[in-house]
């Protein structure tokens, strides 16, 4: 046998057009991968920079709230206003949802649509639970005379307390738009990161309300 021979029986796996099918396969297929892993890294990073600018409003909310809690106008202040027994219910729904929304997370990934499914619902129940006590707390103050008008205090606190009930209420409506996603085209790429990004963002709110609960409710109610 000639030595060109042997080399193209399988000698030299070097030359030029040996088994290049073989030898490419494998690595396109682990690029593929890597491809589709870095493609969620991106976008969940680029999602937390979008939720930055969300930090940054509500610092100054935060701010604003601070330098005019006191500046009640001879109106009532948190002390006489504040329920801190309908705020514990509201913390506690939202910590419960968000513990949820993780549950449907996970029931994405591995493509469980019974866990996904009752995830969310459970998600939008405690959600709206919470919109549904904060609106009731809301409508008792206006109808006791302390509406945002009131004072600056009050303007602080519909403000600050409003805007983080809008971001849910905006939270719950795409909430509903994953699952009938899901529900329409199954579990993509695609939809799958943005499922991580809704999750992102409903974790965020959780955050927040931690921040509102902390110095809005417990620290009024104790001044």
């Amino acid at each position: 046998m000639s030595s060109r021979e042997a080399t193209g029986a399988g000698g030299d796996p070097y030359r030029l057009g040996y088994d290049r099918g073989a030898r490419d396969r494998q690595p396109t297929a682990e690029h593929a991968r890597g491809g589709l892993l870095s493609k969620r890294i991106i976008v969940g990073y680029g999602f937390w920079i979008f939720l930055l600018s969300d930090f940054v409003m509500f610092s100054a909310f935060f701010a604003t709230y601070a330098v005019l809690v006191g500046q009640t106008a001879g109106g009532p202040s948190g002390r006489e206003l504040f329920d801190l027994g309908n705020t514990a219910i509201q913390t506690a729904c939202l910590l419960l949802s968000s513990f949820a929304c993780g549950l449907a997370g996970i029931g994405a990934q591995t493509h469980r649509g019974s866990w996904f499914y009752g995830a969310m619902a459970a998600t939008f129940i405690l959600g709206a639970a919470f919109i549904g006590l904060e609106a009731r707390e809301f409508a008792g103050l206006v109808a006791r005379g302390a509406g945002p008008t009131r004072s600056a205090f009050l303007s602080a606190f519909f403000t600050l307390v409003g805007c983080h009930g809008l971001h849910v209420t905006a939270g719950l409506l795409w909430l509903l738009t994953m699952m009938a996603q899901v529900f329409a085209k199954g579990y993509r790429a695609d939809i799958l990161r943005r499922i991580l990004c809704f999750s992102l963002f409903w974790h965020a709110l959780d955050i927040i309300w931690v921040g509102i609960f902390t110095m809005v409710y417990l620290m009024g109610a104790a001044t």
